[in-house]
């Protein structure tokens, strides 16, 4: 069947998450499938936000939270979205500066010792500290929000919140503009390399197993464009089952100055697993990593209620089936012989070991999916969040 479109532009953001786009690119996945497409490498997430909804680039990497907020007119500019697959698992680190690691007692868990250093701060009248992370609806907002919590910083009160592009994070964190951030790889393990902080935890420390970036487009784009988006689709997919199997390559393509522009070496931590990092810190294909679950778009969406990003009686689930679409990813996955999840929403938080999920057309290996503090989600039960302005409000128990 002819393409409605070959020629394409996409965007990405300079990160090892960004890996699909550059492989089905540089070793051949878009052309194998009929497609040329031209990656546009964005400085931000409002930059490739603003270009996917004016139509500069057909569709783009993104933020797992952001084609929600997109859809239900949180950010900028109002525009319903398509996801179609997910492009990896985890893949963040929260990095602190060395001025305030020093400054936390190495015998108890950071977060704990963070929050010591937070009081003595207020005991003698310091202005909060500020962090960062690399947009307000974003896996690092979620995560960062989290771990303050679970060591009892409360993140409206505590400290400051704001928003820093993730190339630059390094430059803020050096100048002193900001004590720690949650950003994804390889700025966060390349500012301990260059002797500026510390990791003091993971996103598998915080949500094994949860999706972090997805490929999406607009719906109007999807609409008028169904075979070049199952092609699309096809080659990332083809292109992210390369990535896990060949990470030293990997590492290469990404270091180019048009990508990601690092050294080798920072890209090999991450992905191999090296200088205290965890061997599975990103999973570009295992695990169902490509598939767009509708129970962690609901997860995302309840966690914005939690702090305010988002109404509390918007329906999560609605929105989660609007722009989260695994009926795209099974037509995909399906013409590449691969097995797919016969479920669009499964209970997150309750494995502890890898399992396998049974309830697919092939039985699939998947890896924990712990969450921090062991919290399970339910997505047919979800928790009932109270207004954010009231005493009664709860930031941090997700049970």
């Amino acid at each position: 069947m002819a393409l409605e479109k070959n020629r394409l532009k996409l965007g990405l953001v300079p990160l090892v998450d960004a890996a699909p786009l550059v492989v089905a690119k540089e070793r051949g996945f878009f052309a194998e499938v009929g497609l040329e497409v031209e990656l546009s490498r964005e400085a931000s997430w409002a930059s490739i936000r603003d270009k996917v909804a004016v139509g500069a680039l057909d569709g783009a990497q993104m933020l797992a939270p952001l084609p929600l907020a997109m859809t239900l007119g949180l950010s900028a500019i109002r525009v319903p979205m398509v996801a179609g697959m997910a492009l990896n698992l985890g893949g963040n680190t929260i990095t602190l500066a060395n001025a305030l690691w020093e400054r936390m007692d190495p015998e108890i868990a950071p977060a704990l010792a963070l929050k010591a250093v937070i009081e003595a701060d207020k005991a003698a009248g310091r202005e909060p500290m500020t962090f960062a992370t690399v947009y307000p609806f974003s896996p690092h907002s979620a995560e960062l929000r989290l771990w303050l919590a679970s060591a009892g910083i409360d993140t409206e009160r505590d400290i400051r919140l704001v928003v820093v592009p993730p190339p630059q994070m390094i430059a803020y964190l050096s100048a002193g503009n900001i004590s720690g951030y949650c950003v994804g790889e390889p700025w966060g393990s390349l500012a301990v390399r260059l002797g500026l902080g510390r990791v003091a935890a993971t996103s598998r420390d915080i949500f094994a197993g949860r999706l972090e970036k997805v490929f999406a487009v607009t719906r109007d784009w999807a609409d008028h464009h169904p075979e070049t988006h199952v092609a699309v689709l096809e080659a990332l997919i083809g292109a992210a089952r390369w990535c896990d199997e060949n990470r030293c390559e990997l590492a290469e393509l990404l270091a180019q100055p048009h990508y990601v522009n690092a050294p080798v070496d920072a890209l090999m931590a991450p992905l191999l697993g090296e200088c205290g990092l965890p061997k599975d810190l990103v999973v570009f294909h295992r695990h169902a990593a490509n598939f767009p679950w509708r129970s962690q778009a609901m997860w995302y969406l309840e966690e914005m209620k939690r702090h305010g990003l988002l109404p509390a009686e918007t329906d999560s689930r609605a929105a989660a089936d609007a722009v989260f679409r695994p009926d795209l990813y099974r037509m995909a996955a399906g013409t590449l012989g691969l097995p797919v999840p016969l479920v669009d929403y499964k209970t997150e938080g309750t494995h502890a070991e890898p399992w396998t999920l049974l309830r697919a057309s092939r039985p699939i290996a998947m890896g924990p999916d712990l969450l921090l503090g062991g919290a399970v989600f339910d997505p047919f039960h979800p928790p009932v969040v109270a207004d954010p302005s009231s005493d009664a409000a709860d930031t941090g128990d997700l049970s």
